[in-house]
């Protein structure tokens, strides 16, 4: 694995003041929505070099005051806030716990695994970055008035994390999603709630239309009907795994979903 340098993201645009920037390192989308008096930057990478990529990329299209909103509590969602600083920092109310439980954990494994990859200085830079927590936070909803545009920060449940954020632009109709749609890989289910997560995304769903953009947390913005089709893989998978735990399907039958045997197992064990 080859370090990255700051070309090695850029930003695409989705709609009138908002864009996606797309990361190399670990396929990443970070969002910016600006309005007339501030703008609001949707998720600050995995460390604070990449995070103060990340703010001189965002000064490169608005002088605007920043606000910052985790999508939740993975390292390479959040770990990069520093250069951000002083600023409002968003997050569900359950995070600020997370992180105080696992972020040590979350840098202990990932710089270990970046120098077993070959970049240690990413693990350095991840090493010495900090987990900050936000200062101001979501039960279920919240809207923000950014100046002429509103955004609408939601928490819709349980499902790849227990603090979920998406976040809505309504009035070009986005939606940012972080993990809880993964698009180019299979979604990430350790410390996730299978059976939630697919009731999630099929709400998700239900709101779309032709026309709404959805942002993943990795990989290409995607439309509704990727949406819905992830959610029903989701809900077969949870389906496949308690019914080989019941003794109901065999459990060769794991490697017949699409995402996979090992997959397949990995949910089993969260079910059981």
């Amino acid at each position: 694995m080859a370090e990255l340098r700051t070309s090695d993201a850029h930003w695409e645009p989705i709609a009138d003041g908002v864009s996606v920037r797309r990361h190399r390192e670990l396929d990443l989308s970070t969002g910016l929505v600006v309005g007339d008096r501030s703008c609001l930057v949707i998720d600050t990478c995995g460390d604070r070099r990449q995070g103060a990529e990340l703010a001189a990329a965002v000064r490169e299209v608005t002088p605007l005051p920043w606000i910052v909103v985790y999508t939740h509590g993975h390292f390479d969602h959040c770990f990069g806030t520093e250069a951000f600083l002083p600023c409002p920092i968003w997050g569900h109310e359950a995070l600020p716990g997370f992180l105080a439980e696992s972020a040590v954990e979350q840098r202990a494994l990932w710089a270990a695994r970046y120098r077993a990859q070959g970049a240690p200085r990413r693990a350095a830079d991840l090493e010495g970055s900090q987990a900050l927590a936000p200062d101001h936070t979501v039960t279920d909803r919240v809207e923000i008035d950014l100046g002429g545009r509103t955004v609408v920060l939601e928490h819709l449940g349980p499902a790849h994390t227990d603090h979920d954020l998406i976040v809505t632009v309504p009035d070009v109709d986005v939606v940012f999603t972080g993990d809880l749609v993964e698009q180019g890989a299979v979604p990430a289910f350790e410390g996730s709630s299978p059976r939630d997560w697919a009731d999630v995304l099929l709400r998700l769903a239900d709101r779309g239309t032709a026309a709404t953009r959805f942002i993943p947390g990795h990989g290409h913005p995607v439309d509704t009907t990727f949406v819905r089709t992830q959610a029903i893989e989701v809900r077969e998978l949870v389906e496949l795994a308690s019914a080989i735990s019941r003794g109901e399907a065999a459990v060769d039958s794991a490697g017949t979903h699409p995402y996979g045997a090992a997959t397949v197992e990995e949910v089993r064990k969260l079910l059981a």
